[in-house]
């Protein structure tokens, strides 16, 4: 359920943080992926696209910031639960993760975040994403929400990291990483940068597309700019609303259990 765990983001102890991590490793993990309908969609930052794509407007990260009715930033709750329990890593934590619209006005009323402008929001995916988080909203063209997400703490990216469970069962990856082979040098920049561990280097980097988050942070790194994302061909269009994606998933799950 949407909020359960996200809106204990100021009220988090070390108690409630077990209990949280007990669950995840007992049923979410497997919960969050048994309809095999991604609940979050891949935020690349507009710069890492090839330049002459042709482009939805939800598929415009900063445009769609920037059109934003309300926006909220608050502090990471996950990293914030790993650090309570001694697990935490080195990734920023403190207002990283944002809301807009409805969702924003609902976490600024409860006192859970700040209101933000779009100049500061993007500044934050910025920052973000130079620190080597991966943008990922939810799975609808509507912006509700982005959460800057980790490979080691995140719920959505520790089932693919961790338990080595496939990434469509958590996040659409709407982009892929292709590296021009003739510019490529092998620095291994990318190699490092990948969350997902999607790029192996021999001579010059590949990517594994079935791996690939599509995120764009390996571009963000590559000295020579051989790095460019593109529209998967197979790409799967989000769904138009949140209530859209939540009747796919409770059918999936319903079809899975069957």
């Amino acid at each position: 359920m949407i909020g359960l765990y996200e809106y204990s983001v100021n009220k988090i102890d070390k108690d409630l943080a077990k209990m949280f991590k007990e669950y995840y490793d007992l049923a979410m993990v497997d919960e969050m992926g048994a309809s095999n309908v991604p609940g979050f969609k891949v935020l690349p930052v507009d710069e890492s696209i090839e330049a002459n794509t042709v482009l939805y407007p939800y598929h415009e990260l900063k445009k769609s910031i920037k059109n934003a009715r309300k926006i909220a930033v608050y502090d990471c709750v996950c990293r914030k639960e790993s650090r309570l329990l001694g697990e935490g890593c080195e990734y920023p934590m403190e207002e990283t993760c944002l809301a807009f619209g409805a969702a924003a006005e609902y976490y600024i009323e409860n006192g859970w975040a700040r209101e933000i402008t779009p100049e500061e929001c993007i500044k934050i995916i910025e920052e973000t994403d130079k620190a080597g988080l991966v943008h990922a909203g939810v799975n609808s063209k509507h912006l509700s929400n982005i959460c800057n997400c980790c490979p080691c703490c995140c719920a959505t990216m520790r089932g693919i990291t961790k338990k080595g469970y496939d990434k469509h069962m958590y996040l659409n990856a709407l982009f892929e990483s292709i590296i021009d082979q003739e510019l490529c040098v092998g620095c291994g920049n990318c190699v490092e940068r990948c969350p997902v561990d999607a790029i192996t280097l021999d001579d010059i980097a590949t990517v594994n597309r079935e791996m690939c988050l599509g995120c764009g942070l390996c571009a963000g790194v590559c000295p020579e700019e051989a790095i460019t994302l593109h529209l998967r061909e197979d790409e799967e269009e989000p769904f138009e609303r949140v209530l859209e994606l939540g009747k796919a998933i409770f059918e999936g799950k319903r079809k899975s259990s069957n």
